[in-house]
């Protein structure tokens, strides 16, 4: 019995010694990591104020907001924004996760521009998920909306929702800066069920992921439209 003692109370000594490491690392990712992700190149003014497309998403939760200055005026972003598709100019971002393997424009394509409301942006190579062009205020607001099931089919937003699904807006705003550029403020809503599953996929999957692809679209966005001023 002494032995058996002797070799549990090591044992039980690293079992809390791992869950509180584990616990001060999720502490500090939550007090610290977190809202800077939610917040990133963006203001209190922008992350904390009003943000067109409300209402648009029944339920809907406010995402968290990323900006960017681009030197670049709004027109010349809003050519490089209207034009995104898997099946047009790709996204900018990270191509082998969000495009397919398929490299993003580095050019402006005319036949692109026009877009309207209603207008689907292709998420997939073969079309079977896209972006709704949910809202649209030309060289101002762009708001692009998914609506799936849980199965990954698209559902009619306007219709019955499934009992499970995703319906989101991701939202580009943008505003005139100083010296001719552009302020990129990008937030969007979200609504999920089950709704108990929302927060914890929002924290564990949904805003790194998105830090991770809407930070490198900016770079790409940046270079994109410096590169074509005059």
């Amino acid at each position: 019995m002494t032995h058996r003692a002797t070799n549990w109370a090591p044992q039980s000594g690293a079992a809390v010694g791992a869950a509180a490491a584990a616990a001060a690392v999720v502490t500090a990712y939550l007090a610290v990591v977190r809202p800077r992700l939610l917040r990133a190149g963006a203001t209190a003014a922008e992350a904390n104020g009003p943000y067109p497309g409300d209402g648009l998403i029944p339920d809907g939760t406010r995402s968290g907001t990323m900006a960017v200055t681009i030197d670049a005026p709004r027109s010349r972003v809003w050519a490089w924004l209207a034009q995104m598709g898997t099946d047009r100019a790709g996204w900018y971002s990270w191509d082998r996760l969000d495009n397919f393997g398929h490299a993003s424009a580095w050019t402006i394509h005319p036949e692109w521009q026009e877009i309207f409301v209603g207008d689907h942006l292709a998420g997939t190579p073969d079309g079977s998920q896209w972006w709704e062009v949910a809202a649209l205020e030309p060289e101002k607001f762009l708001g692009l909306r998914m609506s799936l099931d849980l199965r990954g089919r698209p559902f009619d937003p306007a219709g019955q929702r499934p009992r499970y699904f995703t319906d989101s807006l991701w939202g580009f705003e943008l505003k005139d800066a100083a010296g001719g550029r552009t302020r990129l403020v990008v937030s969007g809503y979200w609504s999920f069920r089950p709704k108990w599953l929302q927060p914890l996929l929002s924290v564990l999957l949904l805003e790194p992921s998105h830090w991770v692809m809407q930070t490198r679209q900016f770079t790409n966005l940046k270079r994109r439209a410096a590169s074509e001023r005059a």
